[in-house]
């Protein structure tokens, strides 16, 4: 069993599709981060970086030593759940290799890149026309890296859906979503609506959509989600440690 620490985003998104894909029992644990349920001790002790998602496997392989095995981040989660369900990372050297290297390519650029644009489209108070315009022209580049990629082969690492599809598909999905169209990469089209017709997908992407948000952010959510420094977060720590407030 593996307890999935969630919020419905492209980062969530991620770790409920490969968990979809392999079938692989999970009970969901939302983690709120508008309310600040991120900086709780127990779940800071899973994931330090006060981000989710995380897992907790209660069953990991035997090599671990027995469980519970905590994991934080996604791309370190999608490996081990690949490793443990023997799916989706395959087994030749130069597959394994690309793989990871679109894998590593997603964690370090499209989600990055994606990430502060949809901050600049969606919450940022204002214009912010600099920010906006620097971050869409690299989401607009990083689609342009799949494009080039997807001329001559159905999926990142090949002929063969793997993790890095996984980890790079919830970030094409919302592209339309953030002003960003795809008339102009019909590589990239093709594969985002081949992955999104994946039954597994489709259940993924909706897990947990009852919890997404309607409304933008008040000011004490913003504080939690876009103004965090490490005296902050300390003090989010402490006060998550202490509980709720007695009146």
């Amino acid at each position: 069993m593996i307890d999935f620490y969630y919020w419905p985003t492209p980062n969530g998104w991620k770790v409920a599709i490969m968990l979809e894909e392999c079938g692989i029992d999970y009970r969901l644990v939302p983690v709120n981060i508008g309310k600040g349920e991120q900086f709780a001790p127990e779940f800071l002790a899973i994931s330090p970086n006060n981000r989710m998602p995380a897992i907790v496997d209660h069953d990991p392989p035997a090599e671990y030593g027995g469980g519970p095995l905590p994991i934080f981040e996604s791309g370190p989660i999608l490996l081990h759940l690949a490793h443990r369900a023997g799916r989706f990372l395959p087994d030749d050297p130069v597959g394994r290799k690309e793989t990871l290297e679109w894998l590593f390519w997603q964690v370090g650029n499209l989600g990055p890149m994606a990430g502060q644009f949809s901050h600049f489209v969606n919450y940022a108070p204002g214009e912010e026309a600099y920010s906006k315009t620097r971050y869409g022209n690299e989401y607009n580049r990083c689609i342009g890296v799949l494009e080039r990629r997807l001329a001559d082969r159905a999926y990142l690492a090949g002929e063969d859906y793997t993790i890095a599809d996984m980890a790079s598909w919830p970030w094409i999905l919302i592209a339309k979503a953030m002003g960003q169209p795809l008339d102009g990469f019909p590589n990239v089209t093709r594969w985002r609506q081949g992955i999104k017709e994946r039954p597994a997908v489709r259940k993924a992407v909706d897990l947990g959509k009852e919890l997404r948000r309607s409304t933008p952010p008040e000011d004490e959510e913003r504080e939690l989600l876009y103004h965090q420094t490490a005296e902050s977060t300390a003090r989010m720590a402490e006060r998550a440690a202490r509980g709720p407030a007695t009146p």
